[in-house]
């Protein structure tokens, strides 16, 4: 079977898994979910946080980015193939459609974040991800890390949690996990 068909085959187990726990889980046991985000955010100061307009059944941390005490922005998706672009946002700033659904900033102002809290469609305990498979979050991982540190966060349920995720050279490594569980921290060298 070839990497890209595992990864198919995996977004289907874990697409399943988190379709459940978004209509299974209470309100309560997600606000968990929020308070681990939050908490972690406020563990790094105040530098600029990049989070994600919820889309499906994604776990939704515009509370806990609404909370934070530091400025946060939002991605925008430019084009296939291309690194996300990021601008500024507010609980109470205009925004517009964008790309699959999700709602971005009107403000074009671009702005380049220093931690990105990121939703995913499958992880597992060394530290990486599975998305939808356009790589646009690898893509800008990358990048970002060539200006410097970058710290990036997946967000998710519990329930996503696999095995192993098939992952290729490209792929990203998380530095920290939250669920309504709590918060995993990976080691890296």
């Amino acid at each position: 079977m070839t990497i890209t068909e595992r990864k198919g085959e995996a977004r289907k187990v874990a697409l399943g898994a988190r379709n459940a726990a978004h209509v299974s889980l209470s309100d309560e046991t997600k606000a968990q979910a929020v308070r681990h985000l939050k908490d972690l955010l406020a563990t790094f100061g105040t530098p600029r946080v990049a989070g994600y307009m919820p889309i499906r059944s994604e776990i939704d941390p515009r509370a806990a980015l609404a909370s934070y005490g530091g400025p946060v922005c939002m991605p925008v998706v430019v084009a296939a193939g291309q690194p996300l672009q990021f601008r500024p946002w507010t609980s109470e700033c205009a925004m517009v459609p964008g790309a699959f659904g999700a709602a971005i900033p009107q403000d074009p102002t671009q702005v380049v974040p220093q931690v990105v809290v990121l939703p995913l469609v499958a992880f597992d305990r060394s530290g990486f991800r599975l998305g939808y498979g356009g790589g646009f979050y690898d893509r800008t991982l990358a990048q970002l890390q060539q200006t410097g540190p970058i710290i990036a966060i997946g967000f998710a349920y519990s329930a996503q949690e696999l095995p192993q995720v098939p992952k290729e050279a490209t792929d990203q490594p998380l530095d920290y996990m939250v669920t309504e569980t709590g918060v995993i921290e990976f080691a890296r060298s």
